[in-house]
């Protein structure tokens, strides 16, 4: 039998055949031109319904972590709208067929969160399109290493809040009219957020800005019956540290400070994101799950 989310396995070895390289990609890299592919859960993530008939929207949802995302709720009954730059269209065509295969409907969004116009026409479209909105995911996100911070550019500075931060805050604000009881919003963070790299400064405050919104936005929307949590990743392996994200150098040794000694895979973000999208996580509210390979926070 083929493995699957569910096969008993010694976390340690899984993924041992994928070495990061030392890869660089111009502007915000693509899962299609990654020389060690990550896995997306393509060929392992099995789906027992949890999701069925719910309606999603993910940010970010082309590639990496959002795309394996994407394919998990697909997998467990949804549809599901994403939403990503442009230049990420060959990435995004990849998920939308697996959506497909997957028997749900795929809507592709394409455009810039910096963008306060779009942030607003993405929920509409998405809500037009799907029909409805009940699961909110807000993952797309720029990081970029820079070592000091007087080289950290004010462009730089502006960009990472507006993708991080205030894309965040417009899409969550344009998706609210539309969520009903028994709706989700799942943001995400990062082990950053806890143990900020000195290299990382701008995007590791993006992310604890994130953990603060999210919480404070849980108790503001639970007696609405709308439940907002947090996923932190740890490091994983997806085409965001190619694009700048860690310096080249570094990337044979991405992830090897964890107590597992790798770096993750989305695959194995995807079922935190499903837990927290479906009726199983009921009475969880302003939680953050971390799925950061045993790295130590508060």
């Amino acid at each position: 039998m083929s493995r699957d989310q569910y096969t008993f396995a010694d976390p340690t070895k899984l993924y041992s055949g994928i070495d990061p390289t030392a890869q660089y990609q111009e502007g915000a890299g693509l899962d299609a031109d990654l020389e060690e592919k990550a896995d997306l859960g393509e060929t392992s993530y099995r789906g027992l319904g949890r999701l069925v008939g719910r309606k999603a929207l993910i940010t970010g949802g082309d590639s990496g972590i959002g795309g394996a995302t994407a394919i998990a709720f697909a997998r467990e009954g949804a549809d599901v709208a994403i939403g990503y730059l442009p230049e990420e269209e060959e990435d995004a065509q990849r998920i939308k067929g697996l959506i497909t295969d997957a028997g749900q409907k795929a809507v592709l969004l394409p455009g810039d969160l910096k963008d306060a116009a779009y942030c607003t026409e993405l929920v509409a479209q998405a809500v037009e399109q799907l029909g409805g909105l009940d699961i909110l995911v807000n993952n797309a996100g720029k990081q970029q290493s820079v070592e000091a911070l007087a080289d950290v550019s004010d462009e730089q500075f502006d960009e990472t809040y507006k993708t991080n931060v205030y894309a965040m805050f417009r899409v969550t604000k344009a998706a609210l009219p539309h969520l009903q009881p028994g709706s989700t919003i799942i943001n995400t963070s990062s082990i950053q957020a806890y143990e900020p790299s000195e290299t990382l400064v701008d995007y590791a405050s993006t992310k604890a800005a994130i953990n603060n919104f999210s919480k404070g936005l849980a108790q503001q929307l639970a007696p609405q019956g709308i439940r907002v949590n947090v996923v932190a990743p740890g490091p994983i392996w997806t085409p965001l540290q190619t694009a700048g994200g860690q310096p080249p150098e570094d990337l044979p040794a991405f992830g090897e400070q964890t107590p597992l000694g790798r770096p993750g895979q989305p695959a194995e973000l995807a079922p935190a994101y499903v837990f927290l999208a479906s009726a199983e996580s009921s009475y969880v509210i302003g939680a953050t799950l971390h799925v950061n390979g045993g790295m130590p926070t508060p």
